[in-house]
Formats: C-alpha cells, structure tokens, sequence
C-alpha cells in the first residue's frame, strides 16, 4: 500500500489527496515523510472503499477510458 501511495502522487499529482500530502510535508519542512504517505495510504483506502461502495471517485484524480 505503501508504494501504491508513492505512485499515487506520482501519476495523480492534482488531485486534492496528492495537494494535501505535499501541503502537509512543506509544513512540516520536508520531514515526517514516512508517517504522512502513511496518513495518505489510509486516506487512499476511505477513498477507494468510497469508489467500491458508492461510486464517489477522488477529487480531482484523472480517470482513463477502458
């Protein structure tokens, strides 16, 4: 879960999960990285239980046509 937080902000980086992380990191001056991806793969979990459940996508993430 761990790497699928890293490449969330990789491939999603405008989305309001991804502006969050990096606005929580700048605060912190750079540090507590580790504990903050993990604060997002727990946020990224909520988020696709939503999706499975509900069909509430993530703001601002960029889906692809199948």
């Amino acid at each position: 879960m761990i790497q699928l937080a890293w490449l969330w902000l990789r491939n999603q980086p405008h989305s309001t999960l991804s502006r969050w992380f990096a606005q929580r990191v700048q605060s912190n001056g750079g540090r507590l990285k580790r504990s903050t991806i993990v604060a997002l793969v727990r946020k990224l979990l909520v988020a696709q239980w939503k999706y499975a459940a509900f069909g509430i996508l993530i703001e601002g993430a960029v889906m692809k046509n199948a």
